[in-house]
């Protein structure tokens, strides 16, 4: 069964499991607390939220000490951490699973890692969506405003949310905008079938380029957490793309479904992204194809989710169905 937050949103705790934020951005962090206490929340930040040196905010045992210890404050009902990075796997080793308690995390990139770890091995929902950097803005995108409604909710809640009218293409710092996003494009889901498709089922998934690692480790065992968790029902893998190119995001996949995480699989869900470069004319779309014909199962792609946002809030261990039809999509999570 997977265990929901049942509290109130008012404290919002802040720590760097992975990067941290070096002094001079700490301006972004400043501007999101400045913007999360005018919506009337408190928020209360780890040390090493501000600090950042060879690619990580802290050694590994104390990022691993300062997450937990936020984790385990009594005031803190939800935990998002500034942004990504690279280094969260070195912290999986200094924490003890047992020692969470059911409370959102929510973030994407190099987080997911640590979502999905806590999800798989806890059964604990996690949220994969925005970082706290970004809520920083004098306004909010109605896709990333969902992130409010999904932590403030508990068991037998239902989230229903739409894809986004536009999402933004590359990050332009010097032109900000109010809602912190350059929203110019068009957003539109596609389906490998060019038809309607219909997914349902429980939701895991994250940052592929990242979450690829748990293969083979202590941190990875999906077959258990079938068992365990969700009495075997199907998984919707929701995954996003950060940096690879085409034959490693293959690469990637195909390890996935050689360790068994594509077993049982009813769709896959994936978000748009800058990488996915060609490599000898070999597109993301013919991986796709591939995938959609290797594992008989629909597959989505584009969608509000990863490194080009805006993002739906997509939470681990949810059951969801999600219909996509016409370039547009709908999920529906319901907290079960």
């Amino acid at each position: 069964m997977i265990r929901y937050p049942d509290r109130a949103l008012r404290t919002i705790g802040v720590t760097a499991p992975s990067s941290g934020v070096s002094e001079e951005l700490h301006h972004l962090l400043e501007g999101a607390t400045a913007q999360l206490e005018k919506q009337g929340f408190a928020v209360k930040t780890t040390a090493n939220a501000w600090t950042q040196k060879e690619a990580k905010s802290s050694p590994a045992a104390i990022r691993a000490k300062e997450l937990l210890s936020i984790w385990r404050d009594s005031k803190v009902d939800a935990i998002i951490p500034p942004w990504g990075g690279e280094l969260l796997l070195e912290v999986l080793e200094h924490l003890d699973f047992q020692k969470f308690t059911p409370k959102w995390l929510l973030g994407y990139s190099d987080v997911s890692l640590l979502s999905l770890a806590i999800t798989l091995n806890t059964g604990i929902a996690t949220a994969h969506g925005t970082n706290i950097v970004d809520l920083r803005g004098s306004e909010t995108d109605p896709t990333t405003a969902r992130w409010v409604d999904v932590l403030s909710s508990t068991k037998g809640a239902v989230i229903k949310q739409v894809s986004s009218e536009r999402h933004q293409k590359n990050w332009s710092h010097d032109k900000p905008a109010p809602g912190v996003f350059n929203l110019t494009e068009p957003t539109d889901w596609k389906t490998v079938s060019g038809q309607a498709e219909r997914l349902e089922g429980r939701l895991l998934g994250g940052c592929i380029d990242v979450i690829r690692h748990l293969i083979g480790t202590p941190y990875g065992d999906v077959d258990a957490f079938r068992k365990k968790f969700i009495s075997g029902e199907p998984v919707v893998w929701f995954l996003e793309n950060c940096e690879m190119n085409t034959p490693d995001l293959k690469r990637s996949l195909l390890q996935m479904k050689y360790a068994g995480w594509f077993d049982n699989c009813s769709g896959i869900v994936f978000g748009r992204s800058e990488a996915n470069d060609a490599v000898q004319g070999y597109t993301a779309e013919m991986v796709y194809q591939e995938l959609a014909e290797q594992l008989k199962v629909p597959i989505v792609y584009d969608a509000d989710i990863g490194h080009q946002p805006p993002q739906v809030i997509l939470v681990n261990g949810a059951h969801a169905i999600f219909h996509v039809d016409d370039g547009k999509g709908r999920v529906v999570q319901e907290f079960r």
